[in-house]
């Protein structure tokens, strides 16, 4: 059984959630956000906080729904109340990005500079080469950092790339440390 769903989940200030037809919808100062239930799954919404219970125990991955379920409802709780943020750091000589309306213009060591379009629900800024990436929905957030890293990953050897802010480059001896440099 899953440990978390037996937990209410609470409404943060300004946030509602109501329940229709297997979908469910949040709304708070950040935006508005939908959430699909699965069918094994009953939500029961009161002012201030929100329950999860399993419709059939017997499902084979019922548990598992139930915990997928409930962490989904308490993102989107936090994501229409506060939201989520996402910080990527670029390194590297000539290494920059700016915003420019829902593109990304980066220019990160190619030929050519890379132009990143940004979906609907993102948002980002950029200050000091450190992009900060915003938005109600976490799987969004975090899937757009992503692909952003993916463009120019950091190297072991001097760190130059685009890295999560608060990821650490283990970083390799080169071929003169290695032999003794004279």
């Amino acid at each position: 059984m899953s440990r978390l769903g037996k937990l209410p989940i609470k409404l943060n200030a300004g946030v509602q959630a109501t329940v229709q037809e297997g979908e469910m919808t949040f709304k708070g100062p950040k935006g508005e956000f939908r959430l699909k239930l699965d069918a094994n799954v009953e939500v029961t919404v009161t002012p201030s906080e929100v329950t999860v219970a399993l419709r059939n125990k017997e499902e084979k991955n019922a548990a598992a729904v139930w915990g997928l379920m409930w962490s989904l409802i308490k993102n989107a709780v936090e994501g229409v109340g506060v939201g989520f943020t996402r910080k990527l750091e670029i390194n590297g000589v000539g290494y920059r990005a700016a915003v420019s309306g829902n593109n990304l213009n980066m220019s990160l060591g190619f030929s050519h500079p890379i132009e990143f379009k940004l979906p609907a629900g993102v948002s980002a800024t950029v200050a000091d080469n450190v992009i900060t990436l915003s938005g109600i929905d976490k799987a969004l957030v975090g899937e757009m950092a992503a692909q952003i890293r993916k463009i120019r990953r950091p190297e072991p050897y001097k760190g130059k790339g685009v890295k999560y802010a608060e990821e650490i480059i283990r970083r390799k001896a080169g071929k003169a440390t290695v032999k003794g440099a004279k």
